[in-house]
């Protein structure tokens, strides 16, 4: 739809080159002669913006201003001003105007001017959805889990929600640790504040220091300007630590700092930084024997894990599988367009006796796979793939493509049956690796770099350094 001004001002000729000029750009124009018969039409009508000069009879432009945000604070407001009188234009902009623009008008400043101002407001009504979604998406209802292992977390994950300190999450990859972390952000005092995650395994060791404290430019070779680190980006807010224990001591002890004195500084500063962040921290690995290995600093340990919070794996909470299961399908059916009732009682047998090596994440990528080739209403027994032992296929079995390709007179969309020839091998190397993307991609001899972009191709979700766990 078309951005719909609203123009009000008592002079016709200005209201005539406003209405010419905006029309031009592709807006959609009302024109009212002065404040009383402007605040008729903003009751009346919908308005992205309203742009009113200052000096109007009945109703000047800072009354219309102030009874405009008073009851439509959503609508942006600009105002005119003649040259030389911007005080009251500044008074304007205190009280809730987005800008002003001076007569006589400079046609492209003021195009400029009201483009951004409608970027703007779109931004900030798009920030706005987007909370709202998040909310919804890490909100405990979306947590699934009937378990009385996942019943204790829920409990421990509301009650650290409403308190400011640093947590660390355990348990093995694939079991919903960044998940946890987003419900107890999101359903807390900071949820209107940042959250920003990083995954330490990822980023290569000569990098880590940049990119959580940031640098001076200059500071080392391909240092071309001031960078601000993950520490500053979401001061005021969470960062949330995946695979902390994979952090080297040199930025152990940075980080130390960071949390003892509420002091960060870039790489090549002088100065200190003020921050104030929550950590929340999450790894696979045993801490404590890292710790009694000198792997992983003791001070440091101490400092994230005040609160600690276990994930059990699925193995232990098989209970939760059917649960898990229905969330899955109710997910791929949307994301797929597919609508798939259900699952079988064999099939969801079979799922049960499975012992899930990548955990919830494994199961999840079993159900987009199974979804993905399905052409019935119900998942049955054999359009599952084979789950037995520890992995689901012995290491270096055989794969067959579903497909019998057969080249006659008629010929074949190529490009469509090697992609989906492509795409059941990613699945089935991603199955063979647990659900771990990234280990996926060695099987398959590729980059994660070549993985990701597959996986964007086929809607097979982020690598493990980009997901939301489930």
């Amino acid at each position: 739809m078309k951005p719909r001004i609203l123009v009000v001002d008592d002079e016709e000729s200005i209201r005539e080159f406003l209405e010419i000029m905006l029309k031009k750009e592709g807006y959609e124009v009302s024109l009212a002669e002065d404040g009383e018969q402007g605040r008729e039409f903003i009751k009346n009508k919908t308005f992205d913006m309203v742009i009113s000069d200052l000096q109007m009879p009945k109703l000047n432009g800072l009354e219309l201003l102030k009874w405009t945000k008073q009851n439509y604070p959503d609508i942006t407001f600009m105002m005119i001003t003649a040259f030389g009188t911007t005080e009251s234009a500044v008074e304007a902009m205190k009280m809730g105007a987005y800008d002003y623009i001076t007569k006589p008008f400079k046609i492209d400043e003021v195009k400029i001017v009201i483009a951004n101002a409608l970027k703007a407001k779109h931004l900030e009504v798009e920030n706005r959805v987007l909370r709202k979604e998040l909310k919804a998406t890490f909100s405990f209802q979306q947590m699934v889990g009937n378990s009385e292992a996942m019943h204790r977390i829920f409990d421990l994950i509301q009650r650290v929600s409403q308190a400011p300190s640093n947590v660390i999450i355990t348990g093995e990859s694939g079991t919903g640790k960044e998940m946890v972390a987003k419900a107890i952000h999101y359903n807390g005092a900071l949820k209107d504040r940042p959250f920003v995650s990083v995954n330490c395994g990822a980023i290569p060791e000569a990098l880590i220091e940049s990119e959580l404290f940031g640098h001076k430019k200059g500071a080392f070779t391909s240092a071309i300007a001031d960078k601000a680190g993950l520490f500053e980006v979401a001061n005021g807010g969470t960062l949330f630590l995946d695979e902390v224990g994979e952090l080297p001591l040199s930025v152990q002890v940075k980080l130390l700092r960071a949390l003892q004195e509420r002091v960060i500084r870039r790489l090549g500063a002088n100065d200190d930084i003020k921050i104030d962040v929550r950590i929340i921290a999450a790894t696979n690995r045993d801490l404590q024997k890292m710790v009694a290995e000198g792997t992983f600093r003791q001070d440091l340990f101490y400092r994230l894990n005040v609160i600690h919070i276990h994930l059990p794996p699925l193995r232990e909470r098989k209970e939760d599988i059917p649960l898990l299961v229905n969330f899955f399908v109710k997910k791929f059916n949307e994301r797929l367009g597919k609508n798939i009732s259900g699952v079988s009682q064999e099939a969801m047998d079979l799922l049960m006796k499975y012992h899930y090596p990548g955990n919830v994440r494994e199961l999840e990528n079993i159900i987009e796979r199974t979804m993905a080739l399905e052409t019935g209403s119900i998942i049955l027994p054999e359009s599952l793939p084979p789950l037995s032992g520890k992995s689901s296929e012995p290491d270096g079995a055989k794969f067959r493509t579903t497909y019998e390709i057969e080249l006659d007179k008629n010929g074949i969309d190529l490009e469509k049956v090697l992609g989906q020839i492509e795409k059941e091998l990613i699945l089935k190397a991603i199955h063979l690796a647990g659900g771990v993307k990234k280990n996926a991609a060695k099987l398959l001899k590729v980059t994660p770099r070549s993985m990701r972009y597959r996986c964007d191709k086929y809607n097979l979700g982020p690598m493990e350094d980009e997901a939301e766990d489930i």
